[in-house]
């Protein structure tokens, strides 16, 4: 029993941390191993379940705003259907449901959810991270865009690392800003002897 106090001491200050890397490892992994769709989004199914619905409206959503902010600087630019933007060069954007922010959103609950502390700055907080995830998402897909008129090889390292790697060091800092600033202070670990006293 003295063993697990005691390693429980030692690890108590890393504590958080360990939290949240086991947590976004297991609902990455989740969401990949249970959502599946093509490349166009035409089907998104989840365990088998049609649920293209939300990523369809969601991706639509996302296309139209992003148009919407492109055209703010370009006049080259234009709709083809719902999903796809593109420019007069032949080069754009093709918005389909990965784009959509939802995986993001969806590590986003896990993260607060399995952090430590009670219920009441939770409940706000994790609305508030949902609206982060999703501004940061259209400026994320507003700014690949834009470098997409003139630099279209440049979509894979803006999209598979730089903007991807950005929007998670994002939804840790809003983390950390919980963890640090909203939470509050979690009561001291107490020893055995302590506790006996």
């Amino acid at each position: 029993m003295y063993g697990v106090q005691k390693i429980r001491e030692q690890v108590e200050p890393y504590l958080d941390i360990i939290i949240f890397m086991v947590t976004l490892f297991v609902a990455n992994y989740c969401w990949k191993f249970t959502f599946t769709g093509d490349e166009n989004g035409e089907i998104v199914t989840w365990l088998g379940w049609d649920v293209t619905a939300p990523f369809e409206w969601m991706s639509c959503h996302i296309a139209a705003a992003v148009y919407w902010l492109v055209s703010l600087f370009r006049d080259t630019v234009y709709m083809v259907g719902d999903h796809v933007i593109r420019f007069e060069s032949g080069a754009g954007s093709n918005i389909i449901w990965g784009c959509s922010g939802l995986k993001q959103m969806f590590i986003w609950l896990c993260l607060i959810l399995t952090v430590r502390g009670g219920w009441k700055h939770k409940l706000w907080f994790i609305p508030f991270g949902w609206l982060c995830c999703h501004a940061f998402n259209i400026l994320r897909i507003f700014l690949i865009t834009l470098f997409m008129e003139f630099h279209p090889e440049w979509f894979h390292v803006l999209h598979d690392f730089l903007f991807k790697y950005l929007f998670y060091g994002m939804m840790f800092g809003l983390w950390v800003w919980f963890v640090e600033g909203v939470r509050g202070p979690l009561p001291p670990v107490t020893s055995s002897a302590e506790n006996a006293q």
